[in-house]
């Protein structure tokens, strides 16, 4: 297995993948900066790919998988 199999391995703590916890961090970040607002898909996606390489379509992919899990 090489490193980037390991990306896709959901954490046996919360079951997010590596690239999700990016995903995660960087909204987080860039809602703190803009005071609770929505972050821009494209703000967003300049800041991930800061941190980890990944396209425009994996990220909507990211997304919509987060948005659609059950709280």
């Amino acid at each position: 297995m090489n490193s980037q199999d390991y990306q896709n391995l959901p954490d046996v703590r919360d079951g997010l993948t590596r690239k999700e916890r990016v995903v995660l961090y960087c909204l987080h970040e860039a809602q703190k900066e803009l005071g609770g607002r929505n972050v821009p898909t494209a703000m967003l996606y300049g800041r991930v790919v800061e941190h980890i390489d990944m396209g425009v379509d994996e990220l909507q992919t990211i997304l919509q998988r987060l948005m659609s899990q059950p709280k």
